[in-house]
């Protein structure tokens, strides 16, 4: 039926820091929710190849500091160039199994020189193709010591189904700016990404929720000592201060009268499947819409800027 999706939120770990390794795990996870006949399939902030969980454990901060800038090069390298290939076998998944995908990736743009990375949340489409990155506005906090800050060129909406999903990166969910430029498009599904744990996920889900009248399904990754592999850099370093859970999950999914459907799960790792039914996002849409009836354009509006950032422009 044309108003009901199912999705899949995978809450698994990454092989950290191993890009390979991982896509092989994410690609598995689509086959495994293709095969449950869902048709959206979301994966956690920054999963493709790991959050930076390194920076609070290893004085970060410090400048100069060998470790960190050997670790940070490691990160560089296990990133993601689009522009190379390196998603066009998920991208053939995605078409053959027809299920759409949102998926948190390290991005090292070529656009942007090839050398700094983004946190970018990608979509793709049940045909196969990237309809939008979405590379996050503002890292939060200790992430600015290795992620660079994007742009508002994927602050895009996709029609599946009766839906129209858009989405955005961990803390950038508490942007009010950038959640209204999405309901201005139409959004009324709302992916929310995050590296883990449910004291992100537990209040800011039934907010969003509540505010925009939408389904919100938020999807965080998992990650405990163990997940850790053997030849990460500097690893005994790293162990040193770790806790035994670094991210605990907390998935969850809100209606659109942000009530929970389905409460966040904690340190389970696998798919978690639920059935929406668009038909409840109009029946919240009576009493409030922030960007249709309930909505005073003659008085605030905001303006928005999608173009791509790049350092050069070249006329030839």
């Amino acid at each position: 039926m044309e108003n009901h999706l199912k999705v899949a939120l995978a809450q698994i770990a990454p092989v950290w820091l191993n890009k390979k390794e991982t896509l092989q795990k994410i690609e598995a996870t689509v086959v495994d929710a293709a095969n449950e006949k869902a048709e959206l399939i979301v994966f956690g902030e920054a999963l493709l190849p790991g959050y930076p969980f390194w920076l609070a454990l290893t004085e970060g901060a410090s400048w100069n500091l060998k470790v960190n800038k050997e670790l940070h090069a490691h990160y560089v390298r296990n990133s993601i160039q689009i522009e190379k290939g390196e998603l066009d076998t998920l991208c053939q998944l995605a078409k053959n199994k027809r299920i759409a995908v949102y998926l948190g990736i390290i991005e090292r743009p070529k656009d942007r020189g090839g050398n700094s990375i983004y946190c970018s949340l990608v979509y793709i489409d049940m045909t196969g193709v990237v309809r939008s990155v979405h590379r996050k506005l503002q890292p939060t906090y200790d992430e600015r010591l290795t992620w660079a800050p994007g742009d508002g060129n994927g602050l895009r909406v996709h029609s599946l189904k009766q839906f129209t999903v858009g989405g955005l990166n961990c803390w950038e969910n508490w942007m009010p700016l950038p959640r209204a430029a999405l309901y201005g498009q139409g959004e009324n599904l709302h992916v929310a990404v995050w590296p883990g744990s449910e004291h992100n996920t537990r209040d800011i889900t039934r907010f969003i929720a509540r505010e925009s009248r939408s389904f919100v399904i938020s999807v965080s990754s998992l990650m405990r000592k163990e997940d850790f592999p053997t030849d990460t850099p500097h690893l005994d370093i790293i162990l040193r201060k770790a806790p035994e859970v670094l991210a605990n999950g907390g998935s969850c999914i809100a209606g659109p009268d942000g009530e929970w459907i389905l409460s966040p799960v904690l340190q389970k790792e696998g798919l978690i499947f639920e059935t929406l039914d668009f038909n409840r996002v109009y029946e919240e849409r009576q009493s409030f819409d922030p960007v249709g009836h309930y909505s005073r354009p003659d008085v605030t509006k905001l303006s928005v800027n999608r173009e791509r950032q790049s350092t050069t422009f070249f006329k030839d």
